[in-house]
């Protein structure tokens, strides 16, 4: 059975695939009513759902005319997605970071589930048994070696 969080984040993500403009605007206590969740639900999803690394930017105002505005980031050309991705990697990446940009990656169809499940693997701490600061500098680095092979085998 599916979690709360995940309703809401599947409720968000359908409305933003049938936005024309592909972004959206919510209020966060009437989605906590629509859902019958305290509204801090709410925040947790977004803050957690729908993140840079995963493709989207978010924008909220305060107060009585408040509002969450959730927009997915669409890139002019490759050669903008691959830019943005390798400084998102740095030098430096933690596997949850990682996942992300390779969900990122399946989700907008330049790695295939197969590559995405291997890639996964390959910078998971269990295969680099290294100090943290270490296993981040040498995930990041399998990253950056990812993400470029993958943009020069699209042509890029």
């Amino acid at each position: 059975m599916p979690s709360i969080s995940d309703i809401i984040e599947r409720y968000l993500v359908k409305a933003l695939k049938e936005a024309p403009s592909g972004a959206i605007q919510v209020k966060r206590n009437e989605l906590a009513d629509r859902f019958q969740c305290v509204p801090s639900q709410i925040n947790y999803v977004i803050s957690t759902r729908f993140t840079v690394e995963k493709g989207y930017i978010v924008e909220s105002k305060r107060g009585g005319g408040g509002y969450i505005r959730i927009r997915k980031v669409r890139f002019a050309s490759p050669k903008a997605y691959f830019d943005v991705l390798m400084r998102q990697i740095g030098d430096a990446i933690t596997q949850s970071t990682a996942e992300d940009v390779i969900d990122r990656l399946q989700e907008e169809k330049v790695m295939s589930d197969r590559e995405a499940r291997m890639a996964k693997k390959v910078i998971s701490r269990d295969v680099l048994q290294l100090p943290v600061r270490m296993r981040d500098q040498v995930r990041a680095r399998i990253m950056r070696a990812l993400v470029t092979t993958l943009f020069a085998s699209k042509g890029e």
